[in-house]
């Protein structure tokens, strides 16, 4: 049973976004695959296609593996206009991926992400529940290095 790590209440078919995000956090590569989802919607109740859906709409999942940390970087209308395009770009040359990329090491992945509630202080990004604002690219290193050291104490 692909749903042991997640908890019973999660597991109810009304709950299926929460089951779906507890079980692709409980996974180091941070996506569910096809095959998985598969067998997630039968242990759910709900059709495969619901379930399909569902992580295919929001941008908290992903069915190809991605890094420990995702950074999703705000590219809505405040933060855009904010210059969410230079973090962006900065992101891409700190960590030497594109949008859409991990780093060799399996750390960190980079998206681009829709809205994420903080227009009063864009430019924005996420990294897992944490959010930056008020960004300049000169703050990427500080960032990153946060992460690094604690990626560095759990293993």
């Amino acid at each position: 049973m692909l749903l042991e790590t997640v908890n019973k209440e999660a597991r109810k078919s009304e709950n299926i976004l929460n089951a779906l995000l507890e079980y692709q956090k409980s996974k180091d590569t941070n996506h569910i695959s096809e095959e998985e989802l598969a067998k997630l919607a039968e242990e759910l109740g709900v059709t495969e296609s619901r379930a399909y859906s569902i992580i295919t709409f929001y941008s908290l999942f992903s069915t190809h593996p991605r890094g420990k940390y995702i950074i999703q970087v705000c590219n809505d209308v405040p933060c855009y206009v904010n210059e969410s395009t230079n973090i962006l770009e900065e992101f891409e040359n700190y960590l030497e991926i594109r949008v859409g990329g991990t780093t060799h090491d399996g750390v960190f992945s980079l998206e681009r992400t829709s809205c994420l509630g903080c227009c009063n202080m864009s430019p924005a990004i996420r990294i897992g529940e944490k959010v930056y604002g008020n960004l300049s690219t000169d703050d990427i290193p500080r960032i990153i290095s946060e992460y690094r050291r604690k990626y560095d104490e759990e293993i």
